[in-house]
């Protein structure tokens, strides 16, 4: 889901940073006030994985890549839609600044599309439908819309930056990302979720704990 330079025109790309330095302050702020010391080697495992696993990405007609995000995860098992923020921007600027993956004027776009929305979706996704289905299949269901939405939102924002058409745009990422979400997104999500469950719930938020 890799958005490269020069793919958004520069106005653009400050009107996306402008608003990941807004959120990146107050998922600094929950993090000081509500993330528990026994939660930060999770926090860093969780980056860690989700850092190896994008490495593994299909490149799709439009330019940007399709891949696991993990933000979802992140953010179901740790309560709050900024964990999932904090992580895929650490993420996010080391694959851009080192790796060249996404580069820098797309950095804010990048980390918007993954981190904001990815991390928002797929946690009030799994917060809605917890209470009606059971947690595990709101797990798999929110990790898969976490991909998703943003790939049709990433085909919207390429059409607006004139890059591609629309129609093709969303039929392409919409084919590339429903196969990616159910096989990997979902899947992956739902088994670390139930493993660590099981194994270590004493890591887990209260949101997860009582789902």
């Amino acid at each position: 889901m890799h958005i490269p330079d020069g793919f958004i025109p520069l106005w653009q790309c400050i009107i996306y940073y402008i608003i990941v330095i807004i959120v990146g302050y107050f998922a600094v702020k929950w993090a000081k006030e509500n993330l528990h010391e026994k939660q930060i080697p999770l926090l860093a495992i969780l980056a860690a994985g989700i850092f190896a696993i994008q490495v593994l990405n299909i490149p799709t007609p439009l330019g940007a890549s399709g891949h696991m995000v993990g933000a979802a995860l992140v953010a179901i098992l740790l309560g709050s839609p900024f964990a999932g923020f904090l992580v895929l921007a650490v993420v996010l600027i080391i694959q851009g600044l080192v790796f060249g993956d996404g580069g820098i004027t797309a950095l804010g776009i990048n980390i918007f599309n993954m981190g904001v929305l990815g991390s928002s979706i797929g946690f009030y996704s799994f917060k809605g439908l917890k209470s009606i289905i059971k947690d595990i299949p709101a797990v798999f269901i929110g990790s898969f819309l976490s991909l998703l939405i943003p790939a049709l939102i990433i085909a919207i924002e390429l059409w607006v930056a004139g890059r591609f058409p629309l129609k093709e745009g969303l039929f392409l990422m919409s084919t590339y990302h429903i196969i990616i979400g159910l096989v990997v997104e979902g899947l992956i999500s739902t088994i670390v979720y139930t493993s660590l469950k099981k194994i270590r719930p004493d890591l887990l938020s209260g949101v997860v704990n009582n789902g």
